[in-house]
């Protein structure tokens, strides 16, 4: 295998549930060797998230921490600052997602470790940010959903707002954090300095939503809820009722928009609407026109017959159907490891989200069990079988 972009990086992980596992997952599968900190006792608390089976490798945490080390530690016992001081040594990045002062009364704050690693890169997830009159709350996606305005422009004005069917903000954050990092890593070659990353949630909802947000700055508007619509509010860009389910339709390309009303039969209505400022004045009176007849056919009919004519088109499709998806599979999307309990088994999991030629994302290993490295980590910083029985009996490890 080609050179990784981060090969020969070493993280170390204090993060659970979504946001930070995620992030560092990324900068595993370019290659970053990461060791992940999780509590001797249930560890990190997505292992049991979401999940039936006890065996504490829940779909939502494999997914996080595909080839990863996990070393298990209980931070509050006073022996655990050597071991974290010799791993912090031979690190690059530290990331955590603490609630803000946690780590820092924990001694493992940016100021502590800096000390011992002067380039250090110190990445801090959190909900609101380091400082701040809100910096202590505690917050999850859902919860931020709400409070950045993400809800209040999704969802119909019939029903009400609506979160995301998935983690929105956690995701789009590991991102964020995995970006920050890697330029961090990049400023660090180029000036010898380490750098402190302070990455929130709450920030990075905004941005998420900054076409929206800059469109309320500048012109005062409040965003409608326009449930399915585009938020351009085109109605020739909405999800319609087929016969037999649902399409997205986007034709906001005049040639488009032309071609979708010929096809459905309003041609002879094109000139009333023939620029984007004329359908958004009389939108609802277009849709009524549109509806109908798209209900009118099927959503295989639909497929072919815009495809034919260039107007962008998509069924509404199930997880199982996109699953099955070839364009998926050419680009190595999903990746199947050996089952952790049954060798004979194996499990498909979804990968990273770019392809690079040479050096590609890909996963280092499989997730790790809770504890699964922990001698094997110990051993590389020096101590014997006899010191780490006596820590595991101390129920340090």
């Amino acid at each position: 295998m080609s050179e990784q972009a981060l090969t020969r990086v070493r993280v170390l992980d204090f993060s659970q549930v979504l946001a930070g596992p995620f992030a560092t997952q990324q900068l595993a599968q370019l290659g970053a060797q990461v060791i992940k900190i999780e509590q001797p006792q249930g560890g990190d608390m997505t292992r049991g998230l979401m999940s039936s089976s006890s065996d504490g490798m829940a779909p939502s945490f494999l997914s996080a921490n595909l080839g990863k080390r996990s070393l298990t530690l209980d931070l509050k016992n006073p022996d655990a600052k050597t071991i974290i001081e010799k791993l912090v040594a031979q690190c690059d990045v530290v990331v955590e997602n603490f609630k803000p002062g946690t780590i820092e009364r924990l001694g493992f704050g940016y100021q502590a470790l800096k000390a011992i690693k002067p380039d250090l890169i110190y990445a801090s997830i959190s909900g609101f940010g380091q400082t701040g009159p809100r910096a202590g709350l505690p917050a999850f996606d859902g919860a931020i959903q709400a409070y950045s305005g993400m809800m209040s422009i999704s969802g119909h004005a019939k029903t009400g707002p609506v979160r995301s069917g998935y983690f929105t903000v956690d995701m789009s954050t590991a991102l964020n954090a995995a970006f920050a990092i890697t330029a961090a890593l990049l400023r660090r070659a180029n000036t010898g300095e380490g750098q402190r990353i302070d990455v929130s949630m709450l920030d990075t909802a905004m941005f998420m939503q900054a076409p929206q947000v800059t469109g309320y700055l500048v012109t005062g508007k409040v965003p409608e809820l326009n449930g399915n619509a585009s938020p351009t509010k085109q109605p020739t860009s909405n999800v319609f009722a087929s016969s037999n389910g649902y399409v997205q339709i986007i034709a906001m390309k005049e040639t488009q928009v032309e071609a979708l009303l010929t096809e459905l039969g309003l041609g002879e209505c094109y000139a009333e609407f023939n620029e984007p400022s004329l359908r958004l004045a009389r939108r609802e009176e277009l849709h009524q026109l549109m509806a109908p007849r798209v209900a009118a056919a099927t959503t295989e009919h639909w497929l072919d017959a815009l495809d034919a004519i260039g107007v962008p088109v998509s069924a509404i499709q199930d997880l199982p159907t996109i699953a099955l998806e070839p364009q998926l599979a050419h680009r190595g999307v999903f990746t199947e490891l050996q089952h952790h309990e049954d060798p004979q088994t194996t499990l498909k999991v979804v990968r990273a989200a770019h392809v690079a030629e040479p050096g590609n994302p890909a996963v280092q290993g499989a997730t790790p069990t809770l504890g699964e490295h922990t001698d094997e980590i110990l051993g590389e910083l020096g101590y014997g079988a006899a010191e780490i029985n006596a820590m595991r009996e101390k129920g340090m490890i």
